[in-house]
């Protein structure tokens, strides 16, 4: 998450910080919703700094709004209760459908010129798993039905290459909920695979001391996605 943290650092120059320049449906107060990409312990104590600078930069109090799931940060923002948003390409979408959200910044990653990512499969590290038809009959999880790494794009991918859906080629197929779920399954092998992307993955490794053998590794990726916008409700009136 600290690479996350990295790239929102970059969203609030210049234009992004004049976009934010909105009054809230609260007066005085704005509030900001995380899709669980990690625990939502994690995601807000991550997500600290952007708060206090988003306060300090609007005056107005900013407060932080998470949800079990994606869906329900675009249903919090469908009724007025989220003000902005941290969502990923395909949660964007479906707010821009169903909740009014504009996109006003994406991210960079710190050491990088692209602000994309990638969605990776990710397996035991004793695991012999390379493609996507040694999972056939495996128990594989995913993120979220809302999650563009580990959701929609892992879905294409196994679509591509089996002619199947994931829930008819998998012998057991679930959704952990969080990006960190996903990994934890794989670490504890309650599943065969899981779903993630590449910055969660590159920031749980960093962390982890485990020997190689143990350590879950990824053994297939996606082509670049486009990275996770901040977002604002568009009927909110500029002060």
């Amino acid at each position: 998450m600290k690479t996350v943290l990295k790239k929102i650092g970059v969203f609030c120059a210049g234009v992004a910080v004049s976009a934010m320049l909105v009054l809230p449906a609260v007066a005085g107060e704005l509030v900001m919703g995380l899709i669980p990409a990690e625990n939502n312990e994690e995601m807000i104590k991550q997500f600290e700094p952007m708060r206090a600078y988003l306060e300090s930069k609007t005056g107005q109090k900013v407060k932080v709004f998470t949800a079990t799931d994606y869906a329900g940060v675009i249903e919090a923002m469908r009724k007025k209760r989220v003000d902005i948003a941290w969502f990923g390409p395909l949660s964007y979408y479906l707010a821009e459908q169903e909740a009014g959200a504009e996109a006003f910044a994406a991210g960079i990653r710190k050491g990088s010129d692209s602000h994309t990512y990638k969605s990776i499969f990710v397996v035991p590290g004793n695991s012999t798993i390379r493609t996507i038809q040694d999972l056939k009959g495996k128990n594989v999880a995913f993120v979220d039905p809302a999650s563009t790494s580990g959701g929609l794009m892992p879905t294409f991918m196994v679509k591509k290459a089996t002619g199947m859906m994931p829930q008819d080629f998998f012998g057991k197929f679930t959704y952990a909920g969080s990006h960190d779920a996903a990994e934890l399954a794989v670490k504890n092998k309650t599943v065969d695979a899981a779903a993630d992307n590449d910055i969660t993955y590159g920031k749980d490794v960093e962390k982890r001391s485990e020997s190689p053998r143990n350590k879950p590794k990824f053994c297939l990726e996606s082509d670049p996605l486009p990275g996770s916008p901040l977002v604002y409700r568009k009927d909110l009136p500029k002060i």
